[in-house]
C-alpha cells in the first residue's frame, strides 16, 4: 500500500472487509468497552487491551488484557485507541509511545488537543481525535472526529470504521468545533436524562403512582427520540404536530416557553459546557 504524508506505509489498514485489524486499546471503561463490543461483533483480529489493573488474563480467544510493561512483542496494531481519562493520559502515553509503530492514534479523550497528543506521541504516524457520546453503549452513539494534517485517507477510513462500530460518525476540519460538539452531543445525553427525571417527578406531583410516572417518563422520552430519529421532519415540525391549538400540550408549552425560558436555559447550558471544554483543553 502506498505511504501517506508521513512517508510511512499504511501498515495494517488493509484486510478482509469483515475483519477489524489488530488494535491496541488503552483503557476499557464504559466507552472503550462499547467500542470493543462493536469491533468484536464485526470480527476483531488478535488485539491487546492495556488496563492499569490488568491481570494478564485473556478475555477472549483473540484478546489479551495487560499493562504497558507486558505487551506482547509481536503486536503490530493498525490503530492505537486512547480511551482513558485525561488525568491518566501523561503516564499512559509515555508508556505506549514505543509500541505505536506505524499505527494511527485515535483518541477519544476529552480535553486533549491534537497538538498536545502530538507532543506526547512524536513518533505516531497520524493522530485523529474524536468525541463519542454515551449512547455508544448500545450502538446508537454519535462521534465527531478531526484528523491532524497529513493523515492519509486510508488511516482516516480506518478510524471512521472503528468509530462506526458504536454509531454514526461525522468529520470536521476545524478542531475548535469539538468544544461545542462536546457541549451538544457529548454532554447532551445528560440533558435528556434530566428531562426524564423531571417529567417523572412532575407526574408524581400530580398524583401518579411512582412506577407509572417512571414508565411514562422513560417511554415517552425514548419513544419521542426514536420517532425523531425515524422522521425526516424537523424537530420543530414534530413539536407543532403534537401541539393542538388550545389543548393540553399548548398549555404546557406556554409555561416552558414563557419569556423564552427553555430556549434561553438550553443556550446558556451549551455555552457553559463549550467554555468548560475549551478551558480543559488549554
Amino acid at each position: 500500500m502506498p505511504p501517506d504524508a508521513s512517508g510511512r506505509p499504511d501498515h495494517g489498514v488493509a484486510g478482509p472487509a469483515t475483519v477489524i485489524p489488530a488494535l491496541l486499546l488503552v483503557g476499557c471503561g464504559r466507552m472503550g468497552s462499547a467500542l470493543l463490543s462493536g469491533w468484536e461483533a464485526e470480527g476483531l483480529a488478535a488485539s491487546v487491551i492495556i488496563e492499569p489493573s490488568a491481570s494478564g488474563t485473556p478475555i477472549g480467544p483473540h484478546l489479551r488484557v495487560t499493562d504497558a510493561r507486558d505487551v506482547p512483542a509481536d503486536i503490530r496494531p493498525a490503530a492505537v485507541i486512547l480511551a482513558i481519562k485525561p488525568q491518566m493520559a501523561d503516564q499512559a502515553m509515555a508508556a505506549i509511545a514505543p509500541l505505536i509503530g506505524d499505527a494511527v492514534v485515535l483518541s477519544i479523550m476529552a480535553g486533549r488537543t491534537l497538538d498536545g497528543l502530538r507532543s506526547a506521541l512524536p513518533g505516531a504516524a497520524g493522530i485523529v481525535r474524536a468525541m463519542p457520546n454515551m449512547p455508544a453503549a448500545i450502538g446508537r452513539g454519535i462521534s465527531v472526529a478531526v484528523a491532524e494534517p497529513g493523515v492519509s485517507q486510508a488511516r482516516r477510513d480506518l478510524c471512521d470504521r472503528l468509530l462506526r462500530a458504536a454509531g454514526s460518525v461525522a468529520w470536521v476540519e476545524d478542531e475548535a468545533l469539538l468544544d461545542p460538539v462536546t457541549a451538544v452531543s457529548g454532554s447532551g445525553p445528560a440533558y435528556v436524562f434530566l428531562l426524564a427525571e423531571l417529567l417523572e417527578a412532575a407526574g408524581r406531583a400530580q398524583g401518579l403512582p411512582e412506577a407509572l410516572a417512571r414508565q411514562l417518563a422513560r417511554e415517552t422520552v425514548s419513544g419521542a427520540g426514536a420517532l425523531l430519529a425515524a422522521s425526516p421532519e424537523d424537530a420543530a415540525d414534530l413539536r407543532r404536530a403534537v401541539t393542538s391549538p388550545g389543548g393540553t400540550t399548548q398549555a404546557a408549552l406556554a409555561v416552558l416557553m414563557a419569556d423564552a425560558a427553555w430556549p434561553r436555559a438550553m443556550t446558556e447550558a451549551v455555552r457553559a459546557a463549550t467554555e468548560r471544554s475549551r478551558a480543559l483543553a488549554s
